[in-house]
């Protein structure tokens, strides 16, 4: 038997409208065998707009307040509807959906009409009863996701390095992101009982969309249940698939005691190494790093191009030593801290350098071969 709907109808403002659309639509993929997957499905009442996309992997909504004259839902082409509110005249919306979910769109002297789908065969996002729960600040996740998911593989056949995995032990949250060749993992105390102690991966483009959508204030719930977690923000809500699979033992790969620990000014050597990188190889892509009492002179060489050098003075009162690393690989997490200082520590030459920032940060990498 058919149901029957009623429409839809209320009114917002263009800024809110577009501030919320924009807020879900990367998810929607532009390429979709689903002509569904390509709508943003829109619920409206109790003085509020809901807003929710999915591309069957990661899911977001957010909630906006409009001024709702008929309660209802329907999907609505995301992308163009984006489109089509960036270019309303007028900073007021009235929106009025047909049982046919045949959306009118009018704002001044402007009219649209858009069709629509029903909103029944929306794929829900997941719910989550039971499972863990986590609360932490959003500022403090985004500050964790920065300095870790630059070093998440892209390297498709290792699919579970295709992520970050949150590990939630002994009050402790630790994040780590690797491709193999470098590795980034931070460490945030946080209080949760000890039956909710969990491991997850999740994926890329969940981290993308979070990294978004997380604000400066207010606190973020995690919840975790079977193969998916959802990322709530109060006004925004992000729900994903986790990665299936055994992240790899991040912990062997961190070296032991250091031999050196030497303290250098993060800025100036960011910007040491970004000016001499400029004459690296192509093909050995690497720069130099030579440590001698006091100083540290950082080389690039390329046999057709010319050479790059720059002197910094450091504290370091150690033997002469040389290890050469992937400039885009040592740049990354200098880039994404925050604090003025950060830690090289060495064992040797052929051995892992590690960068630490403050107790919670820490980067393995690799280095390269030295040819003299």
């Amino acid at each position: 038997m058919a149901q029957f709907h009623k429409g839809m109808k209320f009114t917002i403002s263009k800024q809110a409208y577009l501030d919320a659309i924009s807020q879900v639509q990367h998810v929607v993929s532009a390429r979709t065998t689903l002509a569904i997957l390509s709508n943003v499905l829109l619920k409206a009442r109790d003085g509020q707009l809901e807003l929710t996309t999915t591309d069957l992997d990661v899911g977001v909504s957010g909630t906006v307040q409009a001024d709702v004259e008929e309660p209802g839902a329907t999907t609505l082409p995301a992308r163009r509807l984006a489109t089509i509110v960036r270019e309303l005249p007028s900073d007021e919306v009235e929106v009025s959906v047909d049982e046919k979910n045949v959306a009118s769109i009018r704002s001044g002297p402007s009219a649209f009409k858009l069709l629509g789908l029903s909103s029944e065969e929306f794929p829900p996002l997941a719910r989550f009863d039971g499972g863990s729960e986590f609360k932490m600040e959003q500022s403090v996740l985004r500050d964790c996701l920065r300095k870790t998911s630059y070093a998440i593989s892209t390297d498709e056949t290792r699919y579970v390095l295709n992520g970050i995995l949150f590990s939630f032990k002994d009050n402790l949250l630790t994040m780590v992101a690797t491709d193999g060749r470098r590795l980034a993992m931070v460490e945030q105390e946080l209080e949760f009982p000890q039956s909710h102690e969990i491991e997850f991966i999740v994926p890329t483009k969940a981290v993308a969309e979070l990294s978004r959508l997380l604000g400066e204030d207010g606190e973020v719930t995690i919840r975790v249940s079977g193969s998916q977690a959802g990322f709530d923000m109060g006004q925004s809500l992000l729900v994903t698939k986790l990665i299936e699979g055994n992240y790899p033992n991040y912990r062997q790969v961190i070296p032991g005691d250091p031999k050196e620990r030497i303290p250098l000014d993060r800025e100036s050597f960011l910007k040491s190494v970004s000016r001499v990188a400029l004459l690296a190889s192509e093909k050995s892509n690497s720069v130099k790093l030579q440590f001698a009492p006091g100083t540290l002179e950082i080389i690039a060489s390329s046999p057709d191009i010319g050479e790059a050098r720059e002197t910094l003075a450091i504290s370091y009162k150690g033997p002469q030593m040389t290890i050469a690393f992937n400039p885009e690989f040592l740049m990354a997490p200098l880039r994404n801290l925050s604090a003025d200082e950060v830690a090289l520590n060495l064992i040797d030459e052929i051995s892992p350098g590690v960068l630490r920032s403050g107790t919670g940060f820490l980067y393995v990498l690799m280095p390269m071969r030295v040819n003299s």
